[in-house]
């Protein structure tokens, strides 16, 4: 019956996995335990039940189309609407951080970029490291877990977030004005 109804309008695997993830959503959020835990455990159960994709090699496709198009966007669409910008605005010293924080993205994920210091130009090893310091969706699933389990405030978390927004917005940029800049040079020089 699984193997006649999974490929029709009735999806009976995709229906049966999305009923598995309310279940242990709701479950994991009953015994006070983040959402996302009852989300992970519920893929975790389908990935041992369903061991033999043999018979079934779109389902997991399927999923990953609902995972990656509909619960993913809702989840930072619910992360943006709780970010606490009233907060961080009201307090000096957490907009303070905001740079800060920016700048320690900036240390800590792109200075490894400078161990290929002598293999590329310096331009070339600066660009890498802008865009190696870009984050936001490990930070907004981080601070989202930090305020839930009480181990950050709101205003740290909306202040290590702006950091994560303005990262993604400002390094891709910053480093492909630096890419354009050298190349343009470059042309200019074989000409």
């Amino acid at each position: 019956m699984l193997s006649r109804l999974q490929d029709t309008t009735a999806e009976i695997r995709v229906r049966a996995a999305v009923l598995l993830l309310v279940a242990f959503v709701a479950l994991a959020e009953g015994l006070g335990l983040e959402s996302i835990l009852g989300a992970f455990l519920a893929g975790v159960v389908v990935g041992v039940v369903d061991r033999d994709t043999t018979s079934h090699p779109r389902f997991r496709i399927k999923l990953e189309a609902i995972g990656y198009g509909f619960l993913i966007p809702v989840f930072f669409v619910t992360s943006g609407l709780r970010l606490d910008l009233g907060g961080l605005f009201a307090d000096a010293g957490a907009l303070a951080r905001v740079p800060l924080f920016l700048a320690a993205l900036l240390l800590a994920r792109g200075l490894p970029a400078f161990l290929h210091a002598r293999a590329l130009p310096r331009r070339d090893v600066y660009a890498v490291a802008l865009l190696q310091a870009t984050s936001l969706p490990f930070i907004v699933t981080a601070t989202q877990i930090g305020v839930a389990v009480g181990l950050m405030s709101p205003v740290t978390a909306a202040a290590l977030t702006c950091a994560g927004l303005l990262s993604v917005l400002l390094f891709p940029a910053a480093a492909v004005g630096l890419l354009s800049r050298g190349a343009s040079r470059e042309r200019v020089a074989t000409d």
